[in-house]
């Protein structure tokens, strides 16, 4: 099982993705790795408050 795991290998891509940069403001906020791995969005703190009260 380890070996499965030692066999890939991270890419740049793929650790780009875990930036904290907002995609709505384009600020960057610690929140948006916390709101990425609980939502799914990479979306700051202040602009998950905003959908959340003007859904559109």
């Amino acid at each position: 099982m380890i070996n499965e795991f030692e066999d890939k290998d991270l890419k740049k891509e793929d650790l780009n993705e875990f930036n904290n940069l907002c995609e709505e403001c384009k600020n960057e906020d610690d929140s948006v790795s916390q709101n990425l791995i609980l939502i799914g969005f990479k979306i700051c703190k202040s602009c998950r408050a905003s959908k959340t009260v003007f859904p559109i």
